[in-house]
């Protein structure tokens, strides 16, 4: 069982720091509002996790996972998310934006661990992933309950540890990020990002 455990903490750490639209959200709020801000975020994405654990636990996530229609519905959602997101960044560091600023007000505005919610939670690849691979990480001897419960908990742990760890990287390179430049600069590139990744989920194959 160590063997297995060991094999799947392997599997979902790759998997874990592998970019995708999480870190992206959350490289856009730690650099929008700083790293309290960022591990909020952070916060808001790993309940996201449990709470597709729970779903997946109990059942529901592969009911969601087997059904086109709601499968697609929670994509175009997330998909529709993510491009706003990348929309509002965008808008916000846009070329007029006066010089020397480096805050950008209404960015900040609303709850950062909500932005991590909803974005992880409109994302029906964890459905998919939780209901798909997950099972066959389970370490052999354990009930299947008790095992993807610890999994899901495992995935959470090395979430929270390595987008924590690029909040705190960010804060450390506050001073050049926040030059003007390249606070805008990175802005629109998170954007870009954003909306590469929301139209990425929308077209995937469900």
């Amino acid at each position: 069982m160590l063997t297995h455990f060991v094999a799947a903490i392997g599997v979902l750490g790759l998997l874990t720091i592998v970019p995708g639209p999480d870190m992206a959200v959350v490289t856009r709020r730690a650099l929008v509002a700083g790293p309290g801000d960022g591990l909020r975020t952070v916060g808001g994405i790993v309940t996201g996790l449990l709470l597709w654990g729970a779903l997946t636990v109990s059942g529901l996530a592969a009911v969601l996972a087997a059904s086109p229609a709601a499968y697609s519905a929670v994509k175009l959602l997330g998909a529709g998310y993510l491009v706003f997101l990348g929309a509002q960044a965008l808008w916000q560091h846009r070329r007029s934006a006066p010089a020397g600023r480096t805050d950008v007000g209404p960015a900040a505005v609303g709850s950062p661990w909500r932005t991590g919610l909803v974005s992880n939670v409109l994302n029906p690849k964890i459905a998919v992933f939780y209901t798909g691979l997950l099972p066959t990480l389970a370490p052999s001897g354990l009930p299947a309950a008790w095992a993807m419960t610890l999994l899901v908990l495992l995935h959470g742990t090395l979430t929270l540890a390595w987008l924590g760890s690029c909040v705190f990287l960010l804060s450390k390179a506050g001073p050049v990020l926040q030059k003007p430049r390249i606070h805008r600069a990175l802005g629109r590139t998170t954007g870009v990002a954003l909306i590469g990744f929301g139209l990425a989920v929308a077209t995937a194959a469900g």
